[in-house]
């Protein structure tokens, strides 16, 4: 399963794009769309600089990646926008986050209103809070909050 055009295009507004590396909010060195050494090549060093196109080409790895790790965690009936508010979550927290999730496990358990509601419970930094609340819209499918 792949990321819908518009769960493609809120993750991209979740995340912004920064063509210097820069520290987020809880201090860890960043660039491109929201990426970090933790997700793999390249490593992210103080003072790098990328091209948009590098930055596309980042995001699209990492979105792939992500992709396949919710794809392999979650039920076959998985619906697309669970599935690209899941995307957007685990390209937040992590695969290893996300795979011991209780929203995970809430999904995969079928109880779906409780799966939503732990998505808020990923609320630190509280700059994250938004976000959250717009992913856990996105995943039942309620009004879209791209801007999050």
């Amino acid at each position: 399963m792949k990321l819908s055009k518009q769960g493609l295009t809120l993750l991209m507004e979740r995340e912004g794009c920064r063509l210097t590396a820069y520290k987020d909010s809880v201090g860890v060195l960043t660039i491109g769309y929201g990426h970090t050494s933790g997700a793999g090549p390249p490593h992210v060093k103080s003072g790098m600089k990328i091209t948009q196109g590098q930055a596309d080409a980042i995001f699209a790895d990492d979105v792939s990646e992500f992709e396949s790790e919710v794809a392999s965690l979650t039920r076959d009936d998985i619906k697309q926008h669970e599935f690209d508010a899941y995307v957007s979550l685990c390209y937040n927290i992590g695969g290893g986050a996300f795979a011991s999730s209780t929203t995970l496990q809430r999904f995969n358990a079928g109880n779906i209103p409780g799966a939503a509601e732990a998505f808020l419970w990923w609320n630190r930094p509280p700059e994250i809070k938004a976000r959250r609340r717009g992913e856990h819209q996105q995943f039942l499918n309620l009004q879209m909050v791209a801007r999050a």
